[in-house]
């Protein structure tokens, strides 16, 4: 988890520490959920992103091909 960003890993092990204890419940302040909101929403971008180049680039690769019995 060495990628994730700051909110990402306190939200991680506010999640470990509460499983740990067996809380029922976990509450955020309102800077980390905002702080929690605006990564997932920018790691949701760049995965919209790459699936986008994807397709693009599978589009690109696959371009047309015509097939037929061929004349003697």
């Amino acid at each position: 988890m060495k990628n994730l960003s700051i909110s990402f890993q306190n939200f991680n092990n506010r999640i470990k520490q509460m499983n740990q204890t067996n809380a029922r419940q976990m509450t955020l302040s309102a800077d980390e959920a905002r702080n929690l909101h605006s990564d997932i929403f920018a790691l949701l971008s760049q995965l919209a992103d790459v699936n986008k180049k994807e397709v693009v680039q599978t589009e690109a690769i696959a371009g047309v091909v015509n097939l037929d019995a061929g004349r003697y």
